[in-house]
């Protein structure tokens, strides 16, 4: 059957999104979710959704949503496009701008699935290495992105800010320096943005290359509603609205957005919260000695003193806590810690402190 199979197709591996495990009593911490409920607006809205709709199609362009987030952020609904979680932003934009063997600009490390969306596409990834901290290489801004824009067929340049999986945010004036210097789309993937100190809306104003993509699933505890959004020149979203499929955003992810992105007060609680509590979580893992990647997100990206890093993700799962540890070289010594709850982030420091109890 393999020959029906498109060779990019057959050529590539997919995605490996992170465990979702079945067993109970576990504390999950490995995919950046919130550990708190959504708004209790929009868990009222649902109770009292009435069912009948569901035999109705969706508003196929989600005009009343694209409005309340257009007002969330100062602009018109034609700078807006919804989608089914920000991953279909991506794979829309990435649809929408690059031709057969042209190629995406992303760091490494930074967000596998942006590969994997240009392989699908028939086109390639141009991979720019972060130095050891994960900050910007240097001259990269100088040298680096004259030698870019010497190169041909590089049309789109995919920025997570902050960045996954390590957490650590660019200037947001090094994002503007890119935006005029690179010649193509440049997508500031903002999944992260609400946990950090800056974020890159207000270059709308100023450059029509740039396209910023949001999310419900992590500062708004909606990951099972699978709803994003972008943002951009109206030009730019009308041709991204040609590629999206017809009715990309389901009814009730619809309504209960524009529930969650109208509790200003819940979601800045929050926000607060899970930012206290990185901030904790980084004081004592400090006293610990583990080397810690400076975090703008909702997670951490932390190294123990030996710098074994799956060494210590196979500790933790031994005691019930599921972390994220990622193989390659360049993140191999490091594992990820989503920031739960209060009494889960206390657990998993004793756990720490019993790990190295085990090194001694």
């Amino acid at each position: 059957m393999s020959i029906y199979i498109r060779k990019n197709i057959r050529d590539i591996d997919g995605y490996t999104p992170g465990e979702q495990p079945r067993e109970k009593n576990l504390i999950k911490l490995n995919t950046n979710e919130n550990p708190y409920p959504p708004s209790p607006k929009a868990m009222e809205f649902l109770k009292g959704f009435n069912s009948e709709k569901l035999r109705l199609y969706p508003d196929p362009m989600a005009d009343n949503l694209r409005k309340t987030i257009a007002e969330l952020h100062g602009f018109h609904i034609d700078n807006i496009i919804a989608g089914n979680g920000s991953d279909d932003i991506l794979n829309i934009a990435i649809r929408t701008f690059l031709n057969e063997d042209e190629k995406i600009v992303c760091f490494d490390p930074s967000y596998s699935l942006y590969p994997i969306l240009a392989r699908l596409q028939n086109a390639n990834t141009h991979s720019i290495d972060l130095s050891e901290d994960f900050s910007l290489p240097e001259n990269f801004l100088t040298s680096g992105l004259d030698k870019l824009s010497e190169q041909r067929k590089l049309k789109l340049f995919l920025i997570a800010n902050p960045n996954a999986p390590t957490g650590n945010a660019f200037l947001i004036k090094d994002i503007e320096v890119i935006c005029s210097k690179f010649k193509g789309i440049v997508l500031v993937d903002e999944a992260y943005a609400d946990f950090a100190e800056d974020n890159a809306m207000r270059l709308l104003e100023k450059f029509d290359n740039l396209i910023i993509s949001r999310t419900l699933s992590k500062s708004y505890s909606m990951a099972g509603v699978r709803l994003g959004w972008a943002v951009s020149n109206k030009s730019i979203i009308r041709e991204m609205i040609k590629v999206k499929d017809s009715y990309n955003v389901n009814m009730i992810s619809q309504f209960l957005a524009i529930e969650a992105l109208k509790d200003r007060q819940y979601f800045a609680e929050t926000v607060s919260r899970i930012k206290k509590a990185r901030s904790i979580l980084v004081h004592e893992l400090v006293k610990l000695d583990f080397k810690i990647i400076p975090s703008q997100a909702n997670f951490l990206f932390v190294s123990p003193p030996e710098g074994n890093g799956n060494d210590l993700f196979l500790f933790l799962r031994t005691k019930n806590i599921i972390v994220r540890y990622f193989p390659a070289p360049k993140t191999k010594a490091f594992i990820r810690i989503t920031i739960g709850r209060e009494e889960d982030m206390q657990e998993l420091l004793n756990c720490c402190r019993e790990y190295l109890k085990t090194r001694q």
